[in-house]
This record gives structure tokens, sequence and C-alpha cells, in this order.
């Protein structure tokens, strides 16, 4: 049997998961993403003659195939969101985003470098690869399909989101604007002695331009494609099988088009994906729109964390010293969960919804994804990052296979206990009445 017939079989068997395994796993301490990567690690265990899969030997593919789930997932969060964009009612997204996530990457930065002993570029480009809320894996704590929340707003809720809000919020966007400071982790290797004129230039171009490039960009091909896809005829009985493809169309054209104009299109498809959901808001065509993105998304996830456990059972985590060890377990227990809790001080948001929105932070696909970005597109100037490949990518490997497991067991029965003690919104209504 040669290992393209064994690719099929892994990718069959994925699939299937991917459509029977949710029947089994509601309300259950289990997650798809915990089931995909232990058949994963068995079947590489296992079965003689299958492939060896080698994310640092091969960067370019694995960059590749991780984008592809990313920006699907990306697309599939900005269409769950119930809530219209908002300055001051989206203050829990930008709590975490301004205070949350910059103070992970500097403090991850600081112990890599001082605690593990990395060198300053690789230490940067360590907390921007986890600077990232996953979206692909967080469909346990994510926002449900559209139309589902719009009608459970409190006043509370009203003013800061309820905890799926945060966290489909931070995952749609700080998927992109992580990528800066993968930049500058790139820019500092490639650094010499000539002075900081790059800094001026990542502060410039990597930052200004190309954040901006992507949220013009996603701005405009959402409002062009919403106008398309809710002025257009009726549906025809031939047009019903693509019904909601239009999801994928527009994930595509604006990654791509923000990613010819150098902007980011990972900020670009989140943002795009608003557009269409900001339009005909309680359409109820949002959900085939979000249903259509869900199943690529799973079909995709399903391959990628299957080969992620054939990864481990190749030897993916020798690398992992025990300092390393010692801090993928700060990072996810301590680093993230200190850094939300901190975001939040000074806000009237419910302590609970602090606790659980600080917790899971879940790291995963997206953290794949920066790290073999970075490692693809470094060049001899930037040699320190690609030497430091193995060791990078066995500590991201451990910390997003404990994000998995940690949270994938913890994240039902948790929110279904919040879900169990907050109050409906019939109990509010009385309250505010009385």
């Amino acid at each position: 049997m040669s290992a393209y017939e064994i690719t099929l079989i892994v990718i069959a068997i994925s699939v299937l998961g991917a459509v029977i395994l949710p029947r089994f796993l509601a309300d259950k301490p289990l997650s798809l993403p915990m089931i995909y990567v232990g058949f994963g690690i068995l079947l590489f265990s296992v079965v003689p003659g299958m492939p060896s899969v080698d994310p640092v030997a091969n960067s370019g593919l694995t960059e590749r195939v991780t984008e592809l789930v990313v920006i699907i997932a990306l697309m599939g969060a900005g269409l769950k969101i119930d809530r219209p964009f908002d300055v001051l009612t989206w203050m829990s997204t930008w709590r975490l985003l301004a205070v949350a996530m910059p103070l992970t990457i500097a403090v991850t930065t600081l112990l890599g470098w001082y605690f593990i002993g990395l060198l300053l570029p690789t230490a940067i480009l360590l907390g921007a690869v986890l600077a990232p809320t996953d979206p692909v894996l967080a469909s346990d704590v994510e926002a449900g399909a559209p139309l589902t929340e719009i009608e459970e707003e409190n006043s509370i809720e009203q003013r800061w989101g309820s905890i799926r809000f945060a966290l489909t919020s931070e995952g749609g966007l700080n998927d992109g604007l992580a990528f800066p400071f993968t930049y500058l982790a790139i820019a500092a290797a490639a650094a010499n002695a000539s002075g900081y004129t790059w800094l001026i230039d990542w502060v410039l171009v990597d930052v200004l331009y190309k954040v901006g490039a992507g949220l013009v960009v996603g701005y405009v091909v959402g409002h062009v494609m919403a106008r398309i896809i809710f002025h257009a005829p009726t549906l025809s009985h031939r047009s019903e099988v693509m019904v909601g493809a239009e999801a994928l169309a527009t994930t595509l054209l604006a990654y791509g088009i923000a990613e010819l104009l150098g902007g980011y299109g990972f900020i670009a498809v989140f943002v795009a994906a608003l557009g269409l959901r900001r339009f005909e808001w309680e359409h109820e065509y949002h959900r085939r729109l979000h249903d259509f993105a869900a199943i690529v998304e799973r079909l995709l996830m399903a391959t990628v964390l299957v080969l992620f456990g054939g990864a481990i059972a190749g030897g993916l985590l020798a690398p992992l010293t025990w300092t390393g060890g010692l801090l993928g377990l700060a990072f996810l227990f301590l680093l993230r969960p200190v850094a939300g809790i901190i975001a939040f001080l000074g806000s009237d948001a419910p302590w609970i919804d602090r606790a659980v929105i600080s917790f899971f932070g879940i790291r995963g696909i997206g953290s794949f994804y920066y790290l073999s970005y970075a490692l693809a597109h470094a060049s001899f100037e930037e040699m320190e990052l690609i030497v430091a490949a193995e060791w990078l990518w066995a500590f991201v490997g451990f910390v997003v296979l404990l994000s998995i497991f940690v949270h994938g067991l913890t994240a039902s029965p948790v929110m279904n206990s919040v879900d169990r003690h907050r109050p409906s919104q019939i109990e509010m209504r009385n309250w505010a009445e009385e």
C-alpha cells in the first residue's frame, strides 16, 4: 500500500468523523480536536508504512494548509457574531486586544529570553506565535450560529457582550493583529548595526499600512458581496445545491485581494464577514452562509489535527526541554489567564465572565500557521529563527496539545454551568421592572 492510498483513507476517516462524531459528543466533556489528535497519534504509531509528518521540513506546505483552515474559520467566526459593530459595545474585545494580547506577548518574550535563553528575535517570535486565540478549535466557547443570541442580551451583556461573543470576536481579530509581531521577530533577526531604520519600516509598513489595507479591503469586499448576495434573484432549484457557497467566495476574494495589496488577509476576511453579517441583519440566509463555512472548516480541521497527531507520533515533541515544558504550563495556566483578568480591571463585567474569558485563551492551528509562515519566509539573515525551528515547533506543539485537551475537557461543563446559573432574559426584565 502506497502513501497516496493511506492518505486517502486518513482523509476519508477524518471526514466521516467530522460528520458523525458531533452527534455523540454533545454536552460531553470531549471535543472533536481531542479525538482527531488521539486518532492521528494512534494511526501513525501503529499502522506500518505511514508517511512521515514533519512540519519543520515542510514549512511551506504546512503554512498553506493551516492558512486555509484559519481563513475559513475567520469567516465563520464573523458570521456568528450577533452584535452590531460598535466601539462601546465591543469593549470586551478591545480590552482583550489592546491589553491581554500585547501583555501576553511581552511576558512570553521576556520569559523565553531570560528563562529559556532564546535570542531576543526568537523569543519575540515565540510570543507572536502564541498570541492568537484560535477561532478553529474554540467551537464550544464560541458564539452559536447567526441569530441565536440577538434575543438573549441583558443590560450588562449589551455593554460587554457574552462570554461567547468576547472569545469569538477576540479570536477573529487577534489572528490578524498578531502578524505585526511575527514580522517584528523576522525584522529583528535580520537587523544589523546600521541603526533602527528597520524599526521605523516595521511601524509604517507592517503595522500601519498592512493593518489599514486589511481593514479597507475587508470592508469593501464585505459590502460588495453583501449587495450581490442579498439583492440577487430568488434561489432556483439549480442553485440550491450551492447554497451558502458565497461565504467561501467572499473568504477567498477578501484574502486574495488583501494579500495582493500587501495587507493582512486575516483581518480582511474577518472584517468582510462582519460586513456580510451587518447587511440585512436578521436575514435567515446568514445561517446558510455560516453553515457552509462551518462544513468546510470542520473538514479541513479534521485533516490538519490528524496530521498533527501524526507529527507527535513521529517525534515532534522530542526537542522539548523541561524548562520549555514549565514555560508552556505557565503560559496556559498563568500568563494568559492573568493577562485576561488584568484586561478587565476597572470594568463592570461579571467576575465569572472575566474568569472564563481569561481561562479559555485557546491556542491551536493559528499558532501553527504563524510559526510555519515565519520559518518558511526566514532567509539566511534570519538564520537564528531557522536554527531554533525544531525547539519552537516542539514548544508550540506542546502548548497546543495541552490546550486541546485541557480546554476540550473543561469547555462543555464550564459553559453549561455558566448558562444554567445565568439569569434568563425574562428574569432580568422582571428585576428591572421591580
